[in-house]
């Protein structure tokens, strides 16, 4: 395991969200190094029963976003609950949250009247559907539900499929990665002013912002994106194609990458027909070169032309499964998988030279460590025992929403 500590080594995040665009972002912040006090409600983060698969009650989808991080639980609709999370803020650079709009002020946590002049250096991370005003201000929002609103539905698939949600739930994880970056930003800037902010980020806005390069398009031509399948509206060849053996993926960017694939797949002179000649003439010409290309391709075993390929510097990929990824001995290499005893998960894409981040702990049972986190922060065993009695800590999930 790597001895590194962290680049955030020293940033305690309090860390209020579910689901997973806010817990996908915490995790990257504990990957790093940062401490992040998970803080459940009573009956659990919603993704331990996302389900199956399961070990020992808990389902994959939480144990996929929830790594080195500990875990209390809290009822927060209860001010003595509150008063707890006043405590764990004391000394802490974040809180993290992704309530529906509104919810933290209902229980008196209001950012500006009430956590801003008690903790001016907290830096306080919200995530939302829609963000807090406008037409759709304060409305609830999931990952597809925004993958339709936002228009991206409206781009993937084919004419055939119509409007298909993308597999992965790509508005969760962006809007993760932002709320991580907005965060990152602000405690750099904290550095200059001694003070906190708000960072604020939307599911909404940032699936609008992932229109790349379909709405750069549109602003320019007026003429609204088609379902192309797999195909590029601004490249071609950029497309799925089948072979022999298994279908690859050619994304050819430029005139030299396409003379290389010409070559190597025994056609040297089909760059110089005019209406392959440039880029402009490849797209206006799609049909007819992925037709030509796709013949040729059916001859080759499709794993061992992409290797050529690649050799050549023509950008290609089989389409591999998610086991055969896995195995992968590039993903071994780049250790994009790790382990500890029994879990598993993706690495850390992110690699820092000197403070590299690491898989240190799994993630956390529910209510783990809320004892020792409250020993940490002052609170005697006997007050422990009075807020567990009471209800305000939980040692268990209770079961109901």
């Amino acid at each position: 395991m790597n001895a590194s500590p962290g680049a955030l080594a020293g940033i305690k995040v309090v860390d209020l969200t579910r689901i997973l665009s806010g817990p996908y972002g915490s995790q990257i912040l504990a990957d790093h190094g940062a401490t992040v006090i998970k803080v459940e409600p009573p009956a659990g983060d919603e993704t331990r029963d996302w389900g199956p698969p399961f070990r020992d009650g808990t389902a994959s989808y939480f144990v996929g976003v929830n790594r080195n991080k500990r875990s209390i639980a809290l009822d927060l609709t209860k001010p003595e609950g509150r008063e707890v999370l006043f405590r764990l803020l004391e000394d802490a650079d974040v809180l993290f949250e992704n309530f529906k709009t509104g919810q933290l002020q209902k229980w008196g946590l209001d950012y500006e009247t009430v956590l801003k002049p008690r903790f001016p250096r907290l830096i306080y991370a919200q995530i939302s559907g829609f963000g807090p005003d406008g037409p759709l201000g304060g409305l609830p929002g999931y990952d597809a539900a925004v993958q339709a609103s936002s228009g991206l539905m409206s781009i993937n698939g084919s004419p055939e499929s119509g409007p298909v949600r993308l597999g992965t739930p790509i508005v969760d994880l962006g809007t993760g990665l932002n709320a991580v970056l907005g965060i990152c930003m602000a405690i750099i800037e904290r550095q200059r002013s001694g003070l906190g902010q708000h960072v604020e980020c939307s599911l909404y806005d940032v699936g609008i912002s992932l229109l790349h390069p379909q709405a750069a398009n549109w602003f320019m031509s007026g003429e609204p994106p088609k379902l192309l399948g797999n195909s590029h509206p601004n490249i071609c060849p950029y497309d799925q194609y089948r072979t022999r053996t298994r279908p690859i993926f050619l994304a050819v960017g430029n005139d030299t990458q396409f003379r290389r694939l010409c070559d190597c797949l025994g056609v040297p002179d089909l760059p110089g027909e005019a209406r392959f000649r440039t880029n402009r003439d490849r797209v206006a010409n799609r049909d007819a070169l992925n037709a030509v290309l796709q013949d040729l391709l059916l001859r080759h075993d499709g794993p061992a032309l992409a290797s050529r390929l690649l050799d050549l510097g023509v950008p290609v990929g089989p389409v591999q499964s998610i086991p055969e990824v896995m195995e992968d001995p590039h993903t071994r290499h780049r250790e994009m998988v790790v382990a500890i005893d029994d879990y598993r998960g993706t690495g850390i894409p992110l690699k820092l030279s000197r403070t590299p981040g690491a898989a240190r702990s799994k993630p956390p049972a529910f209510g783990a460590d809320g004892r020792a986190i409250l020993r940490e922060h002052g609170l005697s065993d006997a007050e422990i025992d009075a807020l567990t009695a009471a209800g305000i800590v939980c040692a268990e999930r209770r079961t109901g929403r």
